[in-house]
């Protein structure tokens, strides 16, 4: 059984709002076994899960953690995932800055993979989606768990291990695999395609202006970071 199950069994509990008793009450089998499950103790048998895909409205391969969508469909292309970006009148409500601050990240990323789809590396694909995912995973747990109000057993990564950096590590890791993987690309290909502003601005007329803006932005923010740390040490 997969890992995932127990933590899923137990999620979909939670986010309906219903304690042990009565969901085992409600599919037919004792507290104490439908403990056992959600603490990965026991193993279930087929009619149980069927049972519980029923109760909880999800699929199979949802509950055996197979799939992140609920119905059970997967990403088979590009083209069959959502893209916000996408939709008409796109802006975050209640907050400009917040619009024009995702816009510039997500120019700039689709700049970045697309540039890496060019290099032609899957290894370095993967590393840099490991890192941009677990800083975005970060500030969002972040702000989730902001007001102490949130059950952080939404996340499968305790909080004491999210707290002292596991997903930090992770990003460190996901930067050695990106920069390994690079390496090897160099060492296979002879180089990499052209990568300057002449290239980026006839590739890109419009985002690259946001990635100009990112990379300015983030100098002058390292840079005074440093000024502020020089000034302190002396």
């Amino acid at each position: 059984m997969s890992p995932d199950f127990s933590r899923t069994l137990t999620l979909l509990r939670k986010e309906k709002g219903v304690s042990q008793r009565s969901v085992a009450k409600d599919l037919g089998i004792s507290q104490a076994l439908l403990s056992h499950y959600e603490n990965g103790i026991r193993e279930p048998g087929l009619p149980f899960v069927v049972k519980a895909c029923d109760y909880y409205g999800v699929s199979a391969d949802f509950l055996l953690g197979r799939t992140l969508n609920r119905d059970g469909t997967t990403i088979v292309d590009a083209e069959s995932l959502y893209d916000y970006s996408a939709e008409k009148d796109n802006i975050l409500r209640g907050s400009i800055m917040a619009t024009l601050s995702k816009k510039l990240l997500v120019n700039s990323v689709g700049i970045l993979f697309d540039l890496l789809g060019k290099v032609g590396s899957k290894e370095a694909i993967k590393a840099c989606s490991d890192f941009l995912s677990s800083a975005v995973y970060q500030m969002f747990r972040h702000l989730y768990r902001a007001d102490g109000t949130n059950n952080e057993d939404f996340f499968a990564v305790p909080a004491r291990q999210f707290l002292t950096g596991l997903p930090k590590a992770d990003m460190t890791c996901a930067e050695v695999d990106y920069v390994e993987a690079l390496a090897a690309r160099v060492k296979e290909a002879g180089s990499l395609p052209p990568i300057n502003h002449d290239a980026l601005t006839q590739s890109y007329p419009g985002a690259y202006q946001s990635l100009l803006q990112i990379i300015h932005n983030t100098g002058e923010r390292l840079n005074h970071r440093m000024e502020v740390y020089h000034t302190e040490t002396k």
